[in-house]
């Protein structure tokens, strides 16, 4: 008996030593002076190059901000819409800022944060292409990123629908902009620069797919962490920071934001 009852104390103390030894994304940012954001860079206005081959955009911006706030130094990481969950769980970055929205599918990987911009998913092509619904594609082709809000909302949409899934956002335009597609589902932030980038192209939504608010990532479990980006995310809406990039980068006032 007492040889059962000294194993079952054993038990006890490896089972609580274990859990008091579980890491904590948060403290260990603040203990290292460093924090891990991934962003994309192939998704301008929210990230990209400039000539000088430095990182710039909306999400890039606020990554700064973040490490600013933290006290922390900043170490960027670029990724794409494919990777960007693997790399959270697999303990690679910290955070991802990528305007991903938020689904139950995702949500049972990682823990989302509040929302900090507001975005729509949605169909664009020529004016001359009559196509106001997911039911109307017939045998259209239609460019969208692979694993993404767009591929997985269209698809659920019209499970025959011919969708061209490319590896990131920049080569489904790329698609569609030298005609191997008739159509090009993105979200609604990255027209303007498209639009800008190819005068002789034209990018008319056809339909939306779904409003889609942007919200970082964090890995499942890290509460503290996702906390305090929730209370950056307040804070800096009220005093004008987020507004501001809203207005430096996409052109727009920032709009009421549905709370999470």
């Amino acid at each position: 008996m007492r040889r059962i009852i000294a194993g079952l104390l054993a038990l006890s103390v490896a089972a609580f030593a274990g859990t008091g030894a579980r890491a904590d994304a948060f403290e260990d940012i603040l203990k290292k002076g460093v924090v891990r954001v991934a962003t994309p860079l192939d998704v301008p206005p929210m990230g990209s190059q400039n000539d000088k081959r430095e990182a710039e955009g909306f999400d890039v911006e606020l990554a700064g901000m973040i490490a600013k706030a933290l006290g922390v130094k900043l170490e960027m990481q670029q990724i794409t819409a494919g990777n960007r969950i693997p790399y959270l769980i697999t303990n690679k970055v910290d955070i991802v800022i990528s305007v991903m929205g938020l689904t139950p599918e995702r949500a049972r990987q990682i823990m989302f944060t509040s929302p900090y911009a507001d975005t729509q998913l949605a169909v664009y092509g020529p004016k001359s292409l009559a196509v106001a619904s997911a039911d109307q594609l017939g045998n259209l082709k239609v460019a969208a990123t692979k694993g993404s809000t767009m591929d997985t909302g269209l698809t659920q949409m019209n499970p025959k629908a011919q969708i061209m899934r490319t590896e990131d956002d920049a080569t489904a335009a790329t698609a569609y902009v030298a005609g191997q597609t008739e159509l090009f589902a993105t979200n609604s932030l990255l027209i303007p620069d498209l639009k800008r980038l190819n005068p002789n192209k034209e990018f008319e939504m056809k339909f939306p797919i779904r409003r889609s608010p942007a919200h970082m990532g964090v890995r499942m479990g890290e509460h503290n962490l996702v906390r305090w980006l929730d209370e950056f995310i307040f804070f800096n809406m009220m005093n004008g920071e987020i507004d501001r990039l809203h207005q430096k980068w996409l052109g727009v006032k920032l709009q009421p934001l549905p709370s999470l």
